[in-house]
Order: C-alpha cells, then structure tokens, then sequence
C-alpha cells in the first residue's frame, strides 16, 4: 500500500462518546488484533472489501452482469453467491447494485482526511470536541498516524487516539506531542486469556500502557465485557487495580458487549465465531461498574 495513503472505512460525524465534546471519528482499516467479539469486523483487513447485505438484494442480476470476472452467480436455493477469493473490490457490482452491494474501504491521503473533518470546525469549537482515530487501529500504520496527527494539530484540532496498543514502544512515543487523550483497549487481564481472545498476549500492551503514563499521557482505558469470556469479577477487578495504579488513566469505560459484529461478519462472507450473544442488561452493567470501582477511586462508566 502507498505509504501516503491508508484505507478508511468510516468517517462519522457528531460522535459524541469517542471522547470529549462532539467529535469526528475516522476509522481506518486494518487491526493487528483478531478479537473473537470485534463489533467492526470489515475493519480487520487493511485492503477494501466488498460486503453483501443479503437482505436488500431484489435479485435483478445486474452485478453478474458488469462484474468483469463473473464472481456473482445464484446458488440452486436463490443465494447471491460471490467468489470472494477472487474479488479484488473493484467496486464496479456495487456502482450497478440498487443498495445491497458496497465497498468497505477507501483509500485517502492525510490531506483529504482532514478536509473531511474540518467540515465541523465549528461543532468541535463549541463543544470541546474534536478528531478521534479509530479504527481498525491508527497504529498499524504509525507512520501514516503521525502526519494526521500533526495534521490535525496544525489545523487546531484536539486529538484523541483509539488503540489496542500492540505496537513497538517507538511507535506509541512519537505520537504523543500530537495526542490529548488515548483511549486505550484493555481486552483481557490474564496473557494466556488475552491470546486466546485477540491473537495475542497483552504484555506489550500492558508495558507501553505504563510507560505511557509514565510519560505524562492522559489515558482512557476503555474495556469491551463480553458475557462467558472476560466479563467475570478477577478481570473487572484486575482493570480497576491497573487504573488505580497508572496516574496518567482519567476514567474507565466500559464497553457492554452487542452482538452487530454478526450481522457484519455475514456481510463480507466470514463467520462471526461468537455464540448468540444478546444486548446486556443495565442491571448487569451497573454490576460490572461497581465491581471495576471497588478497587479504583478514578470514574468508571459506561461508554
């Protein structure tokens, strides 16, 4: 990929809980993480992808039609089918579609990004708000992460950066000049969990989290709970311990699991490895809040 250019999947405006005061989240594709619950599944692959709402096709075969490498057939049941293993998102299916085909992802210079974003100037003003990257995660591609940062401070924004933190310890030092607040992921205590959750042990995550505090950062840690998997009292414990510890951490976020990963994961032809997971209950929530602040004077809410 173009080292002046990285694939964005969202732009969204008026984002009001990715940070303080009313902001625009830009999402960029690509994740060094593979969480078993991830709620943005298009945002794993850094490439465009092509997603599929089964529901919205009426079948009037005009993708089969303009695909230049006939991919789209029907299935003998009546399925749009699409050999994904070839598909190179040229997006040519999705332009001929009515609303069930389109292409995730779609690569932007630093430049273009912050034009975007500039649109609400005024919004971010009033409100205290500003740009928040997100992703995927910002840190795949720290080089890239560094311009818009700079970019954005250049252009008087303030900044917030959502990131798991599995990242070389350079990479997360650089950007803190041009950072106000990281909102950063604490997925699992335990390294042996964390790897079976995500792909990877968290203990480079944990060290560039304290070094990060030790470097004068302000710190969100912001804690997805997913019921049978890390939502259990020794992990919502250990994340009020790790705040309490860390003097950079401002408040605690939790992140009450939902299951829309699994109509996502449909969408771009993979299989959600989630069981049924439904919505928590606010019951269940206030639980976990209070269990996190028994061990924290810090704030903890959710997010």
């Amino acid at each position: 990929m173009n080292n002046d250019k990285r694939v964005v999947f969202n732009i969204q405006k008026c984002c009001v809980n990715d940070g303080p005061g009313i902001r625009t989240t830009v999402f960029l594709k690509g994740c060094m993480l593979n969480c078993l619950w991830c709620h943005n599944p298009e945002s794993k692959a850094m490439k465009p992808q092509l997603m599929l709402h089964k529901s919205r096709c009426i079948g009037c075969l005009e993708c089969q039609r303009v695909c230049p490498s006939g991919l789209h057939t029907v299935g003998e049941d009546g399925a749009h089918l699409i050999d994904r293993a070839s598909c190179i998102a040229c997006g040519k299916c999705a332009d001929a579609c009515v609303g069930a085909l389109e292409i995730c992802g779609k690569e932007m210079t630093v430049p273009e990004i912050i034009k975007e974003v500039m649109k609400d100037k005024a919004f971010y003003d009033n409100s205290g708000g500003g740009v928040t990257l997100s992703g995927g995660d910002p840190l795949l591609t720290p080089d890239f992460t560094l311009e818009l940062l700079k970019a954005a401070k250049e252009n008087g924004l303030h900044t917030c950066i959502e990131t798991c933190g599995h990242a070389k310890w350079e990479d997360v030092q650089k950007l803190i000049p041009y950072v106000d607040i990281f909102l950063w992921d604490v997925k699992e205590s335990d390294p042996v969990r964390h790897k079976e959750f995500t792909g990877v042990s968290n203990e480079r995550i944990l060290a560039n989290l304290r070094t990060l505090s030790e470097n004068g950062a302000k710190i969100i840690l912001r804690c997805p709970l997913i019921p049978g998997y890390n939502a259990r009292r020794e992990h919502l414990e250990a994340i009020g311990e790790l705040a309490q510890a860390l003097d950079g951490v401002l408040q605690v976020e939790v992140e009450p699991y939902h299951p829309l990963g699994a109509s996502k994961s449909e969408d771009i032809g993979k299989e959600y490895p989630l069981p049924d997971i439904s919505f928590q209950k606010d019951e269940t929530v206030k639980e976990w809040i209070e269990i996190i602040s028994s061990k924290t004077t810090k704030t903890v809410k959710k997010a």
